[in-house]
């Protein structure tokens, strides 16, 4: 005969129905985001190819942004570079790699901002070559710090960035060696890109 705790614990336990995970919905309009230009595509945070993203859907919004490049004969690096975050996200390291590697600007673009530094960085990370990430963050901390490093959003806010751009992913790389890039990108290796805010005057 069952103890009562027993018959107890056995009845919540056929009442509880356990959901099964859903799928997201990866379902889009083409031609809707066709019509987008740049910015509403690719730096609108609440729209363009993020929507996919945001709902976990990355390696259909890496597909969107490879077509909406395609169509639209645009080559930006920084389509190359979204697309490469999201398959390096995705586990697809090769594609992301040779996406990255498209990004890298030519000397006097790079120089005020270390982009190749962040590229190089971010390569030899998904190479698992410490040494070369090593590198790649030292090289980014001797940029010097040009006298306005700010920007004002569109409230009005002025928000001051850390400096030198980038070398919070590149340390949280550093600080969470040998996970994923998915991971290791996420805010809890990575400081935030941004210090309080200054005063508005």
């Amino acid at each position: 005969m069952l103890s009562v705790s027993l018959a107890i614990l056995l009845a919540v336990s056929s009442a509880v129905q356990v959901d099964e995970p859903t799928e997201p919905d990866c379902s889009y309009d083409l031609e809707a985001m066709l019509e987008l230009d740049l910015d509403d595509f690719d730096q609108d945070f609440n729209g363009g190819w993020r929507t996919l993203a945001y709902q976990g859907c990355g390696l259909e919004a890496a597909e969107l942004i490879r077509e909406w490049r395609f169509r639209k004969r645009e080559h930006r690096s920084i389509l190359y570079w979204h697309e490469g975050q999201l398959r390096a996200s995705e586990g697809q390291t090769k594609q992301a790699i040779a996406l990255f590697e498209l990004t890298y600007k030519s000397p006097d673009l790079h120089a005020d901002f270390g982009w190749n530094h962040y590229v190089d960085g971010t390569i030899a990370f998904l190479r698992n070559d410490k040494e070369r990430l090593n590198a790649a963050i030292e090289r980014l901390q001797k940029l010097p710090e040009p006298e306005d490093n700010s920007f004002t959003k569109p409230d009005g806010t002025v928000v001051k960035l850390s400096w030198p751009p980038n070398l919070n992913v590149l340390r949280g790389f550093q600080k969470c060696w040998g996970k994923s890039y998915k991971e290791a990108y996420g805010s809890e290796c990575s400081s935030p890109a941004t210090i309080p805010a200054l005063d508005n005057q």
